[in-house]
């Protein structure tokens, strides 16, 4: 039997666009003799839909979807991912797959086990499958699981159920796992880990595909594969793009046509990748053709500036650069540099006057009470209006600039800072933005030598440095890293090694901020603890 994997793009709710692709790929299937094509999870709406399950028009528009692809299923079968209604008890929808042939629904699968954890809410809105069963595909005993019914003990915690283990009971020579699985930092080999995993336990080949594509914070990086009944890797499609790959497999699900996998890139190389495919894919599936962001001279603005330019083209991002009084000569001449060398345009906007006017409007209420945090939050949030109102004017996407680091102790300004339609650099620590600085300058300068030595600052005060504020930024994000990403407490993370003064002045920082991380932009997830959707903290709580 010739399997087509179809790893596609899908735009949340865009029915229409969502069925064309589905449809396009189905006859490239068949053109090319195949006889099933599998598609990912959810693949009609786009995955995660959320709260638009609860509206029956939506509801509606997939199961409308699910029948007019089955229309064209002719002499090819298909495997696609939908909802599905629940007649009985419990949740009113399943997360199912349908299997598509002679042009009708010719069997339905639903999703046993329903992530809720992180980033996922399935509980919310779908029932989990009373049983799972093989169906007929091609002569074969198949059977379908949709992602996470492999993941029945690889996480935190273990299910209670085994889907893979029912279907292997049952005689099933053959496993199809239609997949909606976000990016993040070592996912890949995670996932791969996993696959051969199971393969290996149940003696049964599997055809994983998962979509590609960005809804905001979630970034889907495809990478579906074919792993052998012995748990070797024999096909692998490429990351951050769609495709259609073949591969033949006996009729008695034994054989596979050996392919070669993938080769292994640099981690740093597919952080780039993702953020990049990430800031593009959010500006196209919103409506934005530029983007606009503050360029200090600082390392966080220039690797989103070189970011953007990769995502978009150099000629679609603009670069404001906002001196004040207390910003050095240098930043500005090193941010003029910077977009020199990755050939954007730049404007420079002075705020000294601005800042004056606000001082003096001011002084009647202020009085002579000393210069504090207020006058140089008001810098931020002069900066950060200027930056809002270009896009305003000119329908510009605003990127914020800020870092993980940051971001986790409160080391920014809401309303200044903290403005912008997409963080891309949110969800990566400030020591992990210095290696990607580095790393885009692997082949070309882009950015200059400059911003990569200087010592980091706000440059919101004479002479301030981050330092003063803050631990070495080595310390820093290693405590972030077990308090946020490996969840430890004060305790744990002393034990390790660090001083306690400083994990608890950490710590408090962390958790003192919330409220201004309730109030960021979305942040691109890269990692398996993002600030966001992922990571729910009470906003009035006290807690160590």
């Amino acid at each position: 039997m010739k399997i087509c994997l179809a790893q596609l793009n899908y735009h949340i709710g865009d029915f229409e666009g969502n069925r064309n692709k589905i449809l396009n790929a189905i006859q490239e299937a068949k053109a090319a003799s195949a006889q099933l094509v599998v598609f990912s999870e959810l693949a009609v709406c786009g995955y995660p839909p959320e709260d638009l399950l609860d509206y029956p028009w939506f509801v509606e528009a997939c199961m409308n979807s699910v029948l007019e692809i089955a229309a064209a299923c002719q002499g090819i079968s298909c495997v696609v991912g939908s909802v599905s209604l629940n007649e009985g008890k419990g949740r009113s929808l399943f997360n199912s797959a349908y299997l598509l042939e002679g042009g009708k629904i010719a069997a339905v699968q639903h999703k046993s086990l329903l992530p809720t954890y992180d980033v996922f809410h399935e509980a919310r809105y779908f029932e989990p499958a009373p049983s799972v069963q093989p169906i007929q595909i091609a002569g074969l005993n198949a059977g379908v699981l949709i992602c996470e019914d492999l993941w029945d003990h690889y996480n935190d915690f273990s299910y209670a159920r085994v889907p893979m283990a029912d279907l292997h009971a049952r005689g099933a020579k053959l496993l199809i796992n239609p997949s909606a699985s976000p990016f993040q930092n070592g996912k890949e080999q995670k996932r791969k880990e996993v696959l051969q995993d199971n393969a290996r336990r149940f003696q049964m080949p599997i055809v994983y595909v998962n979509q590609v594509g960005a809804h905001a914070e979630l970034i889907f990086d495809g990478n579906s594969m074919v792993v052998d009944a012995d748990g070797k890797v024999v096909l692998e499609l490429p990351r951050f793009r769609e495709t259609l790959a073949y591969f033949r497999l006996d009729e008695q699900g034994a054989n596979i046509t050996q392919e070669a996998p993938l080769e292994h890139e640099d981690e740093l190389q597919i952080l780039e990748e993702a953020l990049v495919f990430g800031i593009r894919e959010y500006c196209e599936k919103n409506g934005f053709s530029n983007i606009v962001l503050g360029s200090s001279g600082g390392i966080d603005s220039a690797v989103v500036q070189a970011l953007a330019c990769k995502a978009l083209g150099p000629q679609k991002v603009q670069a404001l650069l906002m001196p004040s009084a207390f910003s050095s000569e240098g930043s500005v001449h090193d941010a003029v540099s910077l977009a020199e060398n990755l050939g954007n345009p730049y404007i420079v906007m002075p705020i000294t006057g601005v800042y004056e006017s606000f001082l003096t409007a001011l002084k009647p209420s202020f009085g002579n009470l000393p210069f504090d945090l207020t006058e140089e939050n008001l810098q931020a949030r002069i900066r950060g209006q200027l930056l809002m109102s270009w896009s305003n004017k000119f329908g510009h996407l605003l990127l914020n600039t800020s870092n993980k680091s940051e971001m986790a102790v409160g080391y920014s300004t809401l309303y200044g800072d903290l403005c912008g339609g997409l963080s891309p650099l949110g969800d990566v620590f400030k020591t992990r933005v210095y290696a990607l600085a580095h790393f885009l300058n692997r082949e070309r300068v882009q950015i200059p030598e400059a911003i990569l030595t200087k010592e980091p600052s706000a440059e919101l005060r004479p002479g301030q440095k981050d330092s003063d504020s803050l631990p070495p930024y080595e310390v820093l994000d290693a405590i972030l890293e077990q308090y946020i990403e490996s969840r430890l407490g004060s305790v744990a993370i002393i034990n390790s090694g660090f001083d306690a003064a400083i994990v608890n002045k950490v710590l408090r920082l962390v958790n003192r901020n919330e409220y201004k991380r309730f109030q960021a932009p979305p942040i691109l997830r890269v990692s398996g603890k993002a600030f966001g959707g992922g990571r729910k903290m009470p906003l009035v709580a006290r807690y160590v």
